[in-house]
């Protein structure tokens, strides 16, 4: 099928709505994608409108309730002389093993299998897991150090030569 006027003049058109290339091959009939990147390149089209893109749902695990601080009694002023730097602890929620499913697990969440998959009781541990997919207690447990390897004496190495010989 070749370009006619009024097939151009839809191109036109729809490149201009914003759909893909593919979308206009589809409405014209009997062109290719290809052939549709072609045409517009030689029409010299530019400046879409927004490039369609897929309207997609993001769906967000609900993040955990933070801990309230109770109201302390009021502050006084310190002279800034008669402060000293003090390191301040670092206090995450408290994140109990076993609370986190399919659908809550977050990305710096342990992900440490609890229970059978195939139980409707199946979760993750879900604590905090800085580095890594787990969290510090099971990354002990998944990554084993290395064992050393015992230093192969003349024997062994010519017994493990001869099957090559």
């Amino acid at each position: 099928m070749g370009w006619t006027d009024e097939r151009v003049e839809l191109l036109k058109k729809l490149w201009q709505d914003g759909l893909s290339a593919s979308q206009i091959a589809k409405q014209l009939g009997g062109v290719t994608r290809n052939a549709v990147i072609g045409k517009v390149h030689r029409l010299g089209l530019s400046g879409r409108a927004t490039p369609s893109k897929p309207a997609r749902t993001v769906f967000k695990a609900p993040r955990p309730a933070r801990a309230v601080a109770a109201p302390s009694a009021p502050r006084r002023l310190i002279e800034p002389s008669s402060m000293v730097a003090q390191p301040t602890p670092v206090r995450y929620v408290d994140e109990t093993p076993g609370t986190a499913t399919v659908l809550t697990l977050a990305a710096h969440m342990c992900k440490w299998p609890i229970g059978d998959p195939s139980l409707d009781n199946f979760t993750f541990c879900g604590r905090r897991s800085d580095e890594g997919p787990y969290c510090h207690e099971h990354a002990q447990v998944a990554y084993q150090p290395a064992q050393a390897r015992k230093k192969s004496s003349a024997a062994e190495l010519a017994r493990s030569l001869r099957r090559y010989l």
